[in-house]
Protein backbone atom coordinates (compact mmCIF):
# COMPACT_ATOMS: atom_id res chain seq x y z
CA UNK A 1 0.00 0.00 0.00
CA UNK A 2 3.25 2.42 0.99
CA UNK A 3 4.66 1.46 -2.62
CA UNK A 4 1.33 2.51 -4.33
CA UNK A 5 0.79 5.70 -2.65
CA UNK A 6 4.59 6.51 -3.09
CA UNK A 7 3.74 5.88 -6.67
CA UNK A 8 0.54 8.13 -6.76
CA UNK A 9 2.63 11.10 -5.22
CA UNK A 10 2.83 14.14 -7.88
CA UNK A 11 6.30 14.60 -9.60
CA UNK A 12 7.92 17.26 -7.47
CA UNK A 13 7.93 19.88 -10.34
CA UNK A 14 4.14 19.54 -10.06
CA UNK A 15 3.95 20.07 -6.86
CA UNK A 16 6.00 23.30 -7.06
CA UNK A 17 3.28 24.27 -9.76
CA UNK A 18 0.75 23.71 -6.92
CA UNK A 19 2.11 25.58 -4.59
CA UNK A 20 2.58 28.70 -6.61
CA UNK A 21 -1.25 28.52 -7.53
CA UNK A 22 -1.78 27.96 -4.13
CA UNK A 23 0.18 31.15 -2.73
CA UNK A 24 -1.18 33.20 -5.38
CA UNK A 25 -5.54 31.94 -4.15
CA UNK A 26 -5.97 34.31 -1.67
CA UNK A 27 -4.65 37.49 -3.65
CA UNK A 28 -6.48 36.53 -6.75
CA UNK A 29 -9.78 35.17 -4.52
CA UNK A 30 -9.84 38.57 -3.09
CA UNK A 31 -9.27 40.61 -6.52
CA UNK A 32 -12.12 38.51 -7.92
CA UNK A 33 -14.38 39.03 -4.69
CA UNK A 34 -13.69 42.98 -5.38
CA UNK A 35 -13.99 42.64 -8.84
CA UNK A 36 -17.43 40.98 -8.85
CA UNK A 37 -19.09 42.78 -5.88
CA UNK A 38 -17.99 46.23 -7.59
CA UNK A 39 -20.29 48.40 -9.73
CA UNK A 40 -18.51 46.97 -12.85
CA UNK A 41 -19.79 46.26 -16.16
CA UNK A 42 -20.33 42.47 -17.47
CA UNK A 43 -17.62 42.70 -20.34
CA UNK A 44 -15.08 44.53 -17.91
CA UNK A 45 -15.68 41.57 -14.85
CA UNK A 46 -15.24 39.24 -17.59
CA UNK A 47 -11.68 40.79 -19.34
CA UNK A 48 -10.42 41.31 -15.90
CA UNK A 49 -11.39 37.63 -14.48
CA UNK A 50 -9.49 36.51 -17.35
CA UNK A 51 -6.41 37.86 -17.13
CA UNK A 52 -6.29 37.57 -13.68
CA UNK A 53 -5.98 33.72 -14.54
CA UNK A 54 -3.90 33.80 -17.44
CA UNK A 55 -1.51 36.36 -14.82
CA UNK A 56 -1.98 33.99 -11.62
CA UNK A 57 -0.98 30.73 -14.36
CA UNK A 58 1.80 32.24 -15.96
CA UNK A 59 3.25 33.47 -12.77
CA UNK A 60 3.33 30.15 -11.12
CA UNK A 61 4.54 28.33 -14.15
CA UNK A 62 7.55 31.16 -13.90
CA UNK A 63 8.11 30.24 -10.09
CA UNK A 64 8.27 26.69 -10.86
CA UNK A 65 10.96 27.18 -13.11
CA UNK A 66 13.09 29.05 -11.13
CA UNK A 67 12.75 26.03 -8.83
CA UNK A 68 13.13 23.50 -10.87
CA UNK A 69 15.46 24.59 -13.54
CA UNK A 70 18.46 25.00 -11.62
CA UNK A 71 17.75 21.46 -9.98
CA UNK A 72 17.37 20.02 -13.45
CA UNK A 73 21.22 21.81 -14.19
CA UNK A 74 22.35 20.52 -10.81
CA UNK A 75 21.14 17.17 -11.53
CA UNK A 76 22.96 17.01 -15.02
CA UNK A 77 25.77 17.86 -13.68
CA UNK A 78 25.96 15.07 -11.11
CA UNK A 79 25.05 12.58 -13.77
CA UNK A 80 27.82 13.73 -15.83
CA UNK A 81 30.71 13.61 -12.93
CA UNK A 82 28.94 10.24 -12.24
CA UNK A 83 29.56 8.88 -15.99
CA UNK A 84 33.17 10.83 -15.88
CA UNK A 85 32.58 13.73 -17.86
CA UNK A 86 34.07 16.52 -15.78
CA UNK A 87 34.19 19.16 -18.31
CA UNK A 88 30.78 20.28 -17.66
CA UNK A 89 30.41 23.83 -15.89
CA UNK A 90 27.79 25.84 -14.27
CA UNK A 91 27.46 29.25 -15.42
CA UNK A 92 25.11 29.89 -11.49
CA UNK A 93 28.74 29.12 -9.85
CA UNK A 94 30.13 32.07 -11.47
CA UNK A 95 28.02 34.28 -8.84
CA UNK A 96 28.39 32.55 -5.52
CA UNK A 97 26.45 34.95 -3.59
CA UNK A 98 22.82 33.37 -3.58
CA UNK A 99 22.74 29.65 -1.81
CA UNK A 100 21.54 28.08 -5.16
CA UNK A 101 25.05 30.06 -6.80
CA UNK A 102 27.34 28.82 -4.01
CA UNK A 103 26.20 25.25 -4.52
CA UNK A 104 26.76 25.18 -8.14
CA UNK A 105 30.32 26.86 -7.51
CA UNK A 106 30.82 24.09 -4.64
CA UNK A 107 29.75 21.23 -7.71
CA UNK A 108 32.13 23.09 -10.11
CA UNK A 109 34.52 22.80 -7.48
CA UNK A 110 34.01 19.56 -7.08
CA UNK A 111 34.30 18.48 -10.93
CA UNK A 112 37.87 20.39 -11.32
CA UNK A 113 38.92 18.29 -8.26
CA UNK A 114 37.66 14.94 -9.65
CA UNK A 115 38.93 15.93 -13.26
CA UNK A 116 42.69 16.36 -11.38
CA UNK A 117 42.75 13.46 -9.60
CA UNK A 118 41.09 11.41 -12.72
CA UNK A 119 44.57 13.06 -14.69
CA UNK A 120 46.38 12.33 -11.97
CA UNK A 121 45.40 8.58 -11.75
CA UNK A 122 45.57 7.95 -15.72
CA UNK A 123 49.42 9.50 -15.46
CA UNK A 124 50.03 6.95 -12.42
CA UNK A 125 48.33 4.37 -14.29
CA UNK A 126 50.39 5.07 -17.49
CA UNK A 127 53.91 5.35 -15.61
CA UNK A 128 53.06 1.86 -13.66
CA UNK A 129 52.37 0.42 -17.17
CA UNK A 130 55.59 2.03 -18.59
CA UNK A 131 57.46 0.84 -15.71
CA UNK A 132 55.82 -2.77 -15.81
CA UNK A 133 56.56 -2.86 -19.47
CA UNK A 134 60.24 -1.81 -19.47
CA UNK A 135 61.53 -4.13 -16.37
CA UNK A 136 62.85 -7.49 -16.83
CA UNK A 137 61.30 -8.96 -14.15
CA UNK A 138 57.87 -10.98 -15.09
CA UNK A 139 54.42 -9.91 -13.92
CA UNK A 140 51.27 -11.62 -13.78
CA UNK A 141 48.08 -10.86 -12.01
CA UNK A 142 45.31 -13.31 -11.91
CA UNK A 143 42.05 -13.55 -10.51
CA UNK A 144 40.25 -15.80 -8.07
CA UNK A 145 39.77 -18.21 -10.80
CA UNK A 146 43.28 -18.40 -11.89
CA UNK A 147 42.48 -16.91 -14.87
CA UNK A 148 45.35 -14.43 -16.49
CA UNK A 149 44.20 -10.80 -16.47
CA UNK A 150 47.53 -8.94 -16.84
CA UNK A 151 51.06 -9.45 -18.16
CA UNK A 152 53.94 -7.50 -18.86
CA UNK A 153 56.35 -8.15 -21.66
CA UNK A 154 58.83 -9.69 -19.76
CA UNK A 155 56.57 -12.52 -18.65
CA UNK A 156 54.99 -12.28 -22.15
CA UNK A 157 58.33 -13.01 -23.41
CA UNK A 158 59.55 -15.70 -20.74
CA UNK A 159 55.81 -17.68 -22.27
CA UNK A 160 57.03 -16.62 -25.94
CA UNK A 161 53.57 -16.01 -26.52
CA UNK A 162 52.27 -12.21 -27.60
CA UNK A 163 50.01 -10.95 -24.68
CA UNK A 164 47.17 -11.45 -26.33
CA UNK A 165 47.22 -15.30 -26.92
CA UNK A 166 47.91 -15.54 -22.94
CA UNK A 167 45.06 -13.31 -21.79
CA UNK A 168 42.29 -15.45 -20.83
CA UNK A 169 44.10 -18.73 -20.10
CA UNK A 170 44.52 -20.74 -16.81
CA UNK A 171 47.81 -20.79 -14.63
CA UNK A 172 47.30 -24.62 -15.52
CA UNK A 173 47.04 -23.93 -19.81
CA UNK A 174 50.18 -21.18 -19.12
CA UNK A 175 52.03 -24.12 -17.11
CA UNK A 176 52.73 -21.72 -13.89
CA UNK A 177 50.83 -24.19 -11.65
CA UNK A 178 54.01 -24.98 -9.88
CA UNK A 179 54.42 -21.08 -9.08
CA UNK A 180 51.14 -21.30 -6.86
CA UNK A 181 52.81 -24.27 -4.67
CA UNK A 182 55.10 -23.74 -1.67
CA UNK A 183 56.12 -20.47 0.07
CA UNK A 184 55.00 -16.94 -1.25
CA UNK A 185 58.89 -16.16 -1.63
CA UNK A 186 60.87 -18.53 -2.69
CA UNK A 187 63.52 -19.72 -5.40
CA UNK A 188 63.32 -23.23 -8.02
CA UNK A 189 64.32 -24.38 -11.06
CA UNK A 190 61.77 -23.55 -13.48
CA UNK A 191 61.23 -24.27 -17.09
CA UNK A 192 59.43 -21.86 -19.33
CA UNK A 193 59.32 -22.03 -23.41
CA UNK A 194 62.12 -19.00 -23.16
CA UNK A 195 64.22 -19.82 -20.45
CA UNK A 196 65.16 -22.61 -18.02
CA UNK A 197 66.68 -21.61 -15.09
CA UNK A 198 66.61 -20.53 -11.06
CA UNK A 199 63.61 -18.40 -10.66
CA UNK A 200 62.56 -16.36 -7.49
CA UNK A 201 59.01 -16.67 -7.02
CA UNK A 202 57.31 -13.89 -5.01
CA UNK A 203 53.39 -14.51 -4.32
CA UNK A 204 50.80 -11.59 -3.28
CA UNK A 205 46.92 -11.07 -3.03
CA UNK A 206 45.68 -7.65 -4.14
CA UNK A 207 42.00 -6.86 -4.99
CA UNK A 208 40.22 -5.23 -7.53
CA UNK A 209 37.43 -4.38 -8.45
CA UNK A 210 35.99 -5.43 -4.76
CA UNK A 211 37.37 -9.32 -6.12
CA UNK A 212 40.73 -10.87 -4.98
CA UNK A 213 43.64 -11.44 -7.32
CA UNK A 214 46.89 -13.14 -7.02
CA UNK A 215 50.18 -11.11 -7.91
CA UNK A 216 53.05 -13.91 -9.27
CA UNK A 217 56.35 -11.92 -10.04
CA UNK A 218 58.89 -14.51 -11.34
CA UNK A 219 62.91 -12.97 -11.25
CA UNK A 220 65.37 -14.64 -13.37
CA UNK A 221 68.15 -15.86 -10.93
CA UNK A 222 70.45 -17.43 -13.98
CA UNK A 223 72.14 -13.88 -14.72
CA UNK A 224 72.87 -13.00 -11.55
CA UNK A 225 74.39 -16.13 -10.86
CA UNK A 226 76.28 -16.38 -13.69
CA UNK A 227 77.62 -12.86 -13.33
CA UNK A 228 78.87 -13.97 -9.94
CA UNK A 229 80.51 -17.25 -11.46
CA UNK A 230 81.85 -15.38 -14.40
CA UNK A 231 83.83 -13.15 -11.56
CA UNK A 232 84.57 -16.11 -9.99
CA UNK A 233 85.83 -17.78 -12.86
CA UNK A 234 87.62 -14.10 -13.68
CA UNK A 235 89.78 -14.14 -10.43
CA UNK A 236 90.50 -17.54 -10.42
CA UNK A 237 91.74 -17.43 -14.13
CA UNK A 238 93.88 -14.37 -13.26
CA UNK A 239 94.97 -15.91 -10.65
CA UNK A 240 96.35 -19.16 -12.26
CA UNK A 241 97.67 -17.71 -15.20
CA UNK A 242 100.05 -15.15 -12.95
CA UNK A 243 101.40 -18.13 -11.24
CA UNK A 244 101.56 -20.34 -14.32
CA UNK A 245 102.81 -17.52 -16.69
CA UNK A 246 105.46 -16.63 -13.61
CA UNK A 247 107.00 -20.22 -13.76
CA UNK A 248 106.31 -21.04 -17.50
CA UNK A 249 108.74 -18.11 -18.19
CA UNK A 250 111.69 -19.42 -16.49
CA UNK A 251 110.93 -22.73 -17.70
CA UNK A 252 110.87 -21.92 -21.15
CA UNK A 253 113.55 -19.97 -20.86
CA UNK A 254 115.74 -22.94 -19.17
CA UNK A 255 115.12 -25.10 -22.15
CA UNK A 256 115.94 -23.15 -25.29
CA UNK A 257 119.29 -22.33 -22.99
CA UNK A 258 119.94 -25.88 -22.61
CA UNK A 259 119.20 -26.54 -26.13
CA UNK A 260 121.72 -23.86 -27.30
CA UNK A 261 123.98 -25.77 -24.72
CA UNK A 262 123.62 -29.33 -26.74
CA UNK A 263 123.96 -27.58 -29.73
CA UNK A 264 127.57 -26.50 -28.43
CA UNK A 265 128.76 -29.08 -26.41
CA UNK A 266 127.60 -32.14 -27.94
CA UNK A 267 126.43 -34.87 -24.84
CA UNK A 268 127.30 -38.60 -24.81
CA UNK A 269 125.83 -40.29 -28.30
CA UNK A 270 123.57 -42.13 -25.86
CA UNK A 271 121.49 -39.48 -24.72
CA UNK A 272 121.39 -37.20 -26.99
CA UNK A 273 118.09 -37.99 -28.41
CA UNK A 274 116.91 -38.25 -24.95
CA UNK A 275 117.98 -35.15 -24.27
CA UNK A 276 116.78 -33.26 -27.38
CA UNK A 277 113.83 -34.71 -27.59
CA UNK A 278 112.73 -34.07 -23.90
CA UNK A 279 113.94 -30.05 -23.89
CA UNK A 280 111.84 -30.11 -27.43
CA UNK A 281 108.69 -31.17 -25.26
CA UNK A 282 109.04 -28.99 -22.63
CA UNK A 283 109.45 -26.51 -24.55
CA UNK A 284 106.57 -26.90 -27.05
CA UNK A 285 104.49 -27.54 -23.76
CA UNK A 286 105.32 -24.29 -22.19
CA UNK A 287 104.52 -22.37 -25.46
CA UNK A 288 101.65 -24.24 -25.64
CA UNK A 289 100.06 -23.98 -22.05
CA UNK A 290 101.41 -20.15 -22.18
CA UNK A 291 98.85 -19.65 -25.44
CA UNK A 292 96.08 -21.46 -23.20
CA UNK A 293 96.42 -19.22 -20.88
CA UNK A 294 96.63 -16.33 -22.67
CA UNK A 295 93.01 -17.45 -24.62
CA UNK A 296 91.61 -17.51 -20.91
CA UNK A 297 92.87 -14.52 -19.90
CA UNK A 298 90.30 -13.08 -22.75
CA UNK A 299 87.63 -13.92 -19.98
CA UNK A 300 89.01 -11.48 -18.07
CA UNK A 301 89.41 -8.40 -19.65
CA UNK A 302 86.31 -7.78 -22.01
CA UNK A 303 86.18 -4.15 -22.56
CA UNK A 304 82.64 -2.81 -22.24
CA UNK A 305 80.66 -2.53 -25.45
CA UNK A 306 81.38 0.37 -27.81
CA UNK A 307 77.81 0.92 -29.69
CA UNK A 308 77.85 1.87 -32.78
CA UNK A 309 75.02 1.11 -35.85
CA UNK A 310 75.61 -2.02 -37.00
CA UNK A 311 73.21 -3.19 -39.93
CA UNK A 312 71.64 -7.11 -39.40
CA UNK A 313 71.91 -7.91 -43.05
CA UNK A 314 75.39 -6.95 -43.75
CA UNK A 315 76.64 -8.63 -40.59
CA UNK A 316 74.87 -11.60 -40.79
CA UNK A 317 76.48 -11.70 -44.45
CA UNK A 318 79.99 -10.88 -43.89
CA UNK A 319 80.46 -13.85 -40.86
CA UNK A 320 78.62 -16.32 -42.95
CA UNK A 321 81.02 -15.42 -45.95
CA UNK A 322 83.92 -16.16 -43.71
CA UNK A 323 82.97 -20.20 -43.19
CA UNK A 324 85.00 -21.75 -46.07
CA UNK A 325 84.76 -24.98 -45.00
CA UNK A 326 80.74 -25.19 -45.58
CA UNK A 327 77.85 -22.54 -47.22
CA UNK A 328 76.30 -21.28 -44.34
CA UNK A 329 72.55 -20.20 -45.81
CA UNK A 330 71.40 -17.08 -44.94
CA UNK A 331 68.15 -16.53 -44.53
CA UNK A 332 67.27 -12.73 -44.63
CA UNK A 333 65.01 -10.73 -42.44
CA UNK A 334 63.78 -7.65 -41.98
CA UNK A 335 65.81 -4.83 -42.83
CA UNK A 336 67.24 -3.55 -38.97
CA UNK A 337 70.13 -1.43 -37.96
CA UNK A 338 70.95 -2.22 -34.33
CA UNK A 339 73.31 0.31 -31.94
CA UNK A 340 75.96 -2.58 -30.76
CA UNK A 341 79.73 -3.19 -30.93
CA UNK A 342 80.47 -4.34 -34.10
CA UNK A 343 83.66 -6.16 -33.57
CA UNK A 344 82.28 -7.89 -30.06
CA UNK A 345 79.03 -8.88 -32.18
CA UNK A 346 81.22 -10.03 -35.51
CA UNK A 347 83.18 -12.53 -32.27
CA UNK A 348 80.32 -13.66 -31.00
CA UNK A 349 78.49 -14.64 -34.52
CA UNK A 350 81.48 -16.29 -35.42
CA UNK A 351 82.60 -18.83 -32.93
CA UNK A 352 78.36 -19.35 -33.39
CA UNK A 353 78.32 -19.99 -36.78
CA UNK A 354 81.69 -22.17 -36.35
CA UNK A 355 80.44 -24.12 -33.77
CA UNK A 356 77.02 -25.33 -36.24
CA UNK A 357 79.76 -25.93 -39.16
CA UNK A 358 81.71 -28.21 -36.79
CA UNK A 359 78.20 -29.97 -35.78
CA UNK A 360 76.89 -30.07 -39.29
CA UNK A 361 80.52 -31.63 -40.23
CA UNK A 362 80.25 -34.67 -38.27
CA UNK A 363 76.91 -35.51 -39.65
CA UNK A 364 77.36 -34.24 -43.38
CA UNK A 365 74.27 -31.73 -42.97
CA UNK A 366 74.35 -28.03 -43.44
CA UNK A 367 74.11 -24.70 -41.19
CA UNK A 368 71.81 -21.77 -42.07
CA UNK A 369 71.70 -18.43 -39.99
CA UNK A 370 68.07 -16.43 -39.59
CA UNK A 371 66.99 -13.03 -38.16
CA UNK A 372 63.70 -11.90 -37.04
CA UNK A 373 62.46 -8.49 -35.21
CA UNK A 374 59.29 -7.41 -33.02
CA UNK A 375 59.52 -4.02 -32.68
CA UNK A 376 61.36 -4.62 -29.21
CA UNK A 377 64.08 -6.91 -30.20
CA UNK A 378 65.99 -8.32 -32.42
CA UNK A 379 66.45 -12.73 -32.42
CA UNK A 380 69.25 -14.32 -34.17
CA UNK A 381 69.35 -18.15 -35.13
CA UNK A 382 71.99 -20.18 -36.00
CA UNK A 383 70.85 -23.96 -36.86
CA UNK A 384 72.52 -26.84 -37.63
CA UNK A 385 71.94 -30.58 -38.90
CA UNK A 386 74.38 -31.78 -36.55
CA UNK A 387 73.84 -34.62 -34.03
CA UNK A 388 72.50 -32.28 -31.03
CA UNK A 389 73.75 -31.25 -27.86
CA UNK A 390 75.27 -34.05 -25.89
CA UNK A 391 75.59 -32.51 -22.56
CA UNK A 392 73.53 -29.20 -22.18
CA UNK A 393 74.40 -28.46 -18.16
CA UNK A 394 77.87 -27.76 -19.05
CA UNK A 395 77.68 -25.82 -22.28
CA UNK A 396 78.48 -22.44 -20.80
CA UNK A 397 81.15 -23.83 -18.22
CA UNK A 398 84.56 -22.10 -18.81
CA UNK A 399 87.11 -24.57 -19.70
CA UNK A 400 84.64 -27.03 -20.73
CA UNK A 401 84.46 -28.83 -24.85
CA UNK A 402 83.31 -31.83 -26.19
CA UNK A 403 86.29 -30.76 -29.14
CA UNK A 404 89.84 -32.15 -29.44
CA UNK A 405 90.98 -29.02 -30.06
CA UNK A 406 88.26 -26.47 -28.45
CA UNK A 407 89.34 -24.27 -25.93
CA UNK A 408 86.19 -23.88 -23.56
CA UNK A 409 85.51 -19.86 -23.71
CA UNK A 410 83.62 -19.45 -27.03
CA UNK A 411 79.99 -20.25 -25.42
CA UNK A 412 80.77 -18.34 -22.50
CA UNK A 413 82.57 -15.34 -23.74
CA UNK A 414 79.58 -15.27 -26.38
CA UNK A 415 76.87 -15.16 -23.32
CA UNK A 416 79.15 -12.46 -21.64
CA UNK A 417 79.18 -10.08 -24.93
CA UNK A 418 75.20 -10.81 -25.12
CA UNK A 419 75.05 -10.01 -22.04
CA UNK A 420 76.99 -7.10 -22.23
CA UNK A 421 74.21 -5.61 -24.58
CA UNK A 422 71.29 -6.24 -22.41
CA UNK A 423 70.35 -9.39 -24.24
CA UNK A 424 70.70 -13.33 -23.96
CA UNK A 425 72.55 -16.13 -25.65
CA UNK A 426 71.10 -19.71 -25.22
CA UNK A 427 71.36 -22.71 -27.09
CA UNK A 428 69.03 -25.78 -27.73
CA UNK A 429 67.85 -29.01 -29.54
CA UNK A 430 65.94 -28.35 -32.64
CA UNK A 431 62.28 -28.84 -32.22
CA UNK A 432 61.09 -32.04 -34.69
CA UNK A 433 64.27 -31.79 -36.41
CA UNK A 434 68.12 -33.45 -35.73
CA UNK A 435 70.41 -30.44 -34.96
CA UNK A 436 70.84 -27.55 -32.86
CA UNK A 437 69.18 -23.99 -32.53
CA UNK A 438 71.94 -21.11 -30.76
CA UNK A 439 69.56 -18.04 -30.35
CA UNK A 440 70.71 -14.78 -29.89
CA UNK A 441 68.33 -12.17 -28.58
CA UNK A 442 69.68 -8.24 -28.31
CA UNK A 443 67.20 -4.99 -27.67
CA UNK A 444 66.24 -3.35 -30.76
CA UNK A 445 67.52 0.33 -29.98
CA UNK A 446 67.82 1.73 -33.25
CA UNK A 447 70.23 4.77 -34.01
Amino acid sequence: MASRRRRRRLAYDARVFLLALLIGLPGSALALVLLWTGAFSLQLRVWATGLLALAWWLLALSLRERVVRPLQTLANLLNALLEGDYSIRSRLGDAPDDPLGLAMAEVNALARTLREQRLGALEATALLRKVMEETDVAIFAFDDADVLRLVNRAGARLLDAPPERLLGRTAGELRLEECFRGDALRAAELTFPAAVGRFEIRRSEFRQGGLPHTLLVLADLSRTLRDEERKAWQRLVRVLGHEINNSLAPIKSIAQSLQALLRRHAPPPALEPDLGDGLDVIAGRAEALGRFMTSYARLTRLPPPVTGPVHVGTWVQRVAHLETRLPVHVRAGPDVTIQADGDQLDQLLINLVTNAVDAALETGGGACVRWSADGRELVVTVEDDGPGIRDASNLFVPFFTTKPQGSGIGLVLGRQIAEAHGGTLSLGDREGAPGCAATLRLPLRTP
